[in-house]
Formats: C-alpha cells, structure tokens, sequence
C-alpha cells in the first residue's frame, strides 16, 4: 500500500512538472520603429520620398508665384480697368487660387500614397522576419514596444531586435 501511494506520489509530481513546463510561456518584444528606420531600404524609399516632395513643391512654388504675381498686377490696375475685366480678373485669381488649393491637396494625397507603395514591401519583410524568429524561439507573442500598447514587459522577454536583424541581414 505504501508502494503504491509512493507511486501515485511520484507520479502525481512527474506529471505536474511535465504541465508547468507545458505552461511555460515565452515572449518577445522589438521596437519596429526604431527597426524599421535602420533599414537601408527605408533611408532609400525616404530619400525617393523626399525627391519626389520637392518636385510638387517647386510645382506649387511656381504656381504660387503666379498667383502672386497675377495678384499685384490685379491690385495695381483694378482702379482704372473696367467692370467686367476687373470681374474677369478676380474670377481668374479666385480660380488660380482654387487650383493651388486643389493642387495641394492632391500632392499630399500623393505623396501619402507613394509612401505606402514604398513602405509595404519594407513593413513585409520585417513581418517575416518577425514570424521566423517569433516560430525559430517558440514565442507565444511578439510585441511591438514603440506603439506603448505594451504598458510592461520583464526581463524574461525576450528582445527579439539582435534576431530580427540578424535574419534582415543589419547590424
């Protein structure tokens, strides 16, 4: 009898260990903003970013310089033009004005665009990275430190950035 609660005994703390270990749970966290930014394919889609906001901005500078321009002509003869050239003027002015406003809104609309275009290819490559490392470690989750969702994270998790870098090929 004793043999067999010995038994039962050992048995009992075999499986109860067997389930701790089945219980332990690993997490991981990365900041993937501050990845994302030491990525050479992000410094380059921000320069052809950026090129490409300077050419819309020089469009709108000449525009406005039109606008400007047109504006001060108006300004100094509308005292001695007639009515309707004086109203044809201002209707232009207005119209010019309406046109850069529009202009504007669709550069930026744009730009927005081109930014996701370039963007996604980059975001993809990291989310692979993160899912080979997150199945490599055996990790439940991997946070993301930088939206501070995450409001604590011990020490037990584990910083994935040296992984996910090293499967992106960065230092």
């Amino acid at each position: 009898m004793k043999l067999i609660k010995i038994f039962i005994l050992m048995a009992i703390v075999t499986f109860s260990a067997k389930v701790t270990t089945a219980q332990e749970l690993k997490f991981g966290h990365i900041n993937i903003q501050k990845l994302v930014a030491e990525l050479p394919e992000k410094k380059a889609a921000d320069a052809q970013l950026q090129a490409e906001a300077n050419k819309l901005q020089d469009q709108l500078k000449v525009m406005s310089q039109d606008l400007d321009t047109k504006y001060k002509t108006y300004l100094t003869q509308r005292d001695s033009l007639p009515d309707l050239i004086r109203a044809t003027k201002e209707k232009e002015i207005q119209d010019l004005d309406t046109r850069i406003r529009q202009y504007n809104q669709m550069a930026q609309q744009t730009l927005s665009q081109k930014e996701q275009q370039l963007l996604q290819p980059i975001m993809q490559k990291v989310q692979n990275a993160i899912n080979e490392v997150g199945q490599e470690q055996g990790l439940i989750y991997i946070f993301d430190i930088s939206t501070q969702v995450v409001l604590y994270h011990s020490d037990q998790s584990i910083d994935c950035e040296p992984l996910i870098k090293a499967k992106l090929g960065i230092q």
